[in-house]
């Protein structure tokens, strides 16, 4: 590096795609509109400014749109932050910022307008053939502002836009995606190797596994589902830190149908929900396994209970009978079994146990996302609509819960109204 001249060091520090990660690099192929979904700090904004110099550098013609929530988000972020538009420009590029007309002049002649997503009617009218969109769930009048850009998109051969966003279920996030041409790269965080290593885990340890962490880290886009028994808000609400004295703790277990028969089966779910002292119910841990054999997943039970010091374990017999039984007792012969036959189904079963959330006696020590995505996924009146083929890990949550707060052990009752 000492031997390299000033200028040289210059293109070392200028040359993006030496630095840049593989999410931020634009697909290639026939497309019209790329959605970068990610969390914070993946990089969205510079390779949104990176995208856009690039055009102008390799178009003196290009009239590119600059759309953020605000103008003082356009200004702030897209043009004069860390990673905008004026921090990318090379030293040689001639690039002035008009904040009073709120235009972005390249020295070639390339030009780039900001638009705020609060006066939509702004972008009736003008015309452009490339658009960089910025936090697009934030977009307070955001069809409007989008069909506007959209219906001026008309100049050159391939309008193309960029959309750099954190996800939030909104209209416009749904309606974006579902859009034909569109192409997503989606990234993490944690997928950014220039941030510092401390801040990543720090936030990860605060926030891994909530809503909040999936949605603003890992960039997934979580929706409730109309008429589940589980909100994503609720299961928010009940979430601590510590559990408190425990009394009671028991493992709830729903086999998997074909591995009891014998062959490797579907995920056994394996919760394991404890009595507090308070008299409240608390998930402990999501220790729920796949595709494993009949011995491997009662491994896995007799290794959580004996690892939460569990007292009893509870597991449908429905499918196998005494087989589930008996090959957890092969597992551990000192391990104290129940065998519950389901008599309802899984969501009517699931009712009482949600009404203990809903009145605030069940809470989750820590985030379990898999388990919440299934939670999240029964329907009231009967239905699931979550992830993979059956709620296992759910059932094994209702069997625990049920066990330690509306069983004949509980000390607490539960009256549906």
């Amino acid at each position: 590096m000492r031997k390299l001249s000033v200028g040289q060091r210059n293109e070392l520090r200028d040359r993006w795609r030496h630095w840049a990660h593989d999410g931020q690099y634009p697909p290639e192929g026939d497309w019209r509109i790329w959605l970068i979904r990610a969390g914070r700090g993946f990089g969205k904004t510079r390779a949104g400014a990176e995208w856009v110099s690039q055009i102008a550098r390799d178009d003196p013609t290009a009239r590119i749109a600059l759309v953020g929530a605000t103008i003082d988000d356009v200004r702030r972020v897209m043009v004069q932050g860390e990673s905008g538009l004026i921090a990318v420009a090379h030293d040689n590029e001639a690039l002035t910022w008009r904040s009073a007309v709120g235009e972005v002049h390249f020295g070639n002649g390339a030009k780039a307008y900001a638009y705020s997503a609060e006066a939509p009617e702004a972008l009736r009218g003008p015309e452009h053939g490339w658009a960089w969109c910025d936090e697009l769930a934030k977009w307070r009048y955001g069809d409007a502002t989008w069909d506007n850009l959209m219906m001026g998109l008309r100049l050159g051969t391939v309008p193309r836009v960029l959309v750099t966003t954190t996800p939030r279920p909104v209209a416009l996030m749904r309606r974006v995606m579902a859009l034909p041409g569109l192409v997503e790269t989606r990234g993490r965080t944690r997928d950014n190797p220039h941030l510092p290593v401390s801040f990543v885990e720090a936030v990860t340890a605060t926030y891994a596994g909530t809503r909040l962490g999936r949605q603003e880290l890992d960039g997934e886009l979580i929706e409730d589902i109309a008429g589940a028994l589980w909100t994503r808000a609720l299961v928010e609400s009940r979430r601590v830190a510590l559990a408190p004295e425990l009394t009671r703790v028991v493992v709830g277990v729903d086999p998997p149908a074909g591995s009891v028969s014998g062959g490797p089966g579907d995920a056994c779910g394996i919760v394991v929900v404890a009595l507090g002292v308070d008299g409240f119910g608390y998930v402990l841990e999501d220790a729920s396994v796949s595709g494993a054999s009949p011995e491997g997943w009662a491994r896995a039970v007799a290794e959580c209970a004996a690892r939460h010091g569990a007292d009893r374990v509870i597991a449908e017999a429905n499918q196998g009978g005494k087989m589930v039984g008996s090959v957890l007792a092969g597992a551990d012969r000192a391990m104290p079994v129940k065998l519950v036959h389901a008599s309802l189904g899984k969501v009517a079963r699931a009712e009482p146990v949600a009404a203990l959330y809903e009145c605030g006696r069940a809470w989750h020590v820590g985030a379990f996302p898999d388990l919440e995505d299934e939670l999240c996924g029964l329907i009231a009146g009967g239905g699931y609509e979550g992830p993979g083929r059956s709620p296992d890990r759910a059932d094994a949550l209702v069997w625990a819960m049920t066990e330690v707060m509306l069983g004949p052990r509980a000390r607490v009752s539960v009256r549906v109204l």
